[in-house]
């Protein structure tokens, strides 16, 4: 694919508890990008350059992706874990998203014990920056990594929708 070819892909926004939220999914149904917000301009500018869609097309739902944001919300908190997710950047990077998808609902770690998961126990700053960097919220669930001492730390979609959602975890 050059530079200039059309990449599409479907967006959708559903109403949560928190707030609106919405998913931008590639051609074959996987997350590129989702979060609190009801602007897929905000989204499309955290997906990798190789994978950014030059194209949205708004949708009312995108089916099982959908589905698994609204059964996640209303309590089934593994709704979430069988959708495919395509994020691109560093080995590390890559590893530590895939680790966090691991990391159990209502079972938090601390950004030290999550460096220590992804195999780099001194890697606390690089651990943290999987989180800031992760384009997917929810499906691989940066919000499950808490400072020491269990302070929320931080959070791209503000620390009320993290900490709504470490309670509906707990």
């Amino acid at each position: 694919m050059t530079d200039t070819a059309l990449r599409r892909a479907d967006v959708a926004t559903v109403t949560t508890p928190i707030g609106p939220f919405t998913t931008v999914v590639d051609t074959d149904g996987a997350v590129l990008a989702s979060g609190w917000t009801g602007d897929a301009a905000t989204l499309t500018g955290l997906i990798h350059a190789t994978l950014r869609p030059t194209e949205l097309r708004q949708r009312d739902s995108l089916g099982a992706v959908t589905q698994a944001v609204l059964a996640y919300h209303a309590g089934d908190l593994t709704a979430i874990d069988v959708i495919p997710v395509r994020q691109r950047s560093g080995e590390f990077l890559i590893h530590a998203w895939e680790v966090l998808r691991k990391v159990p609902a209502g079972e938090p770690v601390t950004y030290t014990e999550f460096a220590g998961l992804s195999g780099r126990p001194a890697a606390t700053r690089a651990a943290a920056n999987a989180c800031a960097r992760n384009s997917a919220a929810l499906f691989v669930p940066c919000h499950r990594v808490l400072r020491i001492g269990g302070a929320l730390g931080g959070f791209r979609w503000g620390l009320e929708a993290k900490a709504w959602l470490l309670a509906h975890e707990g």
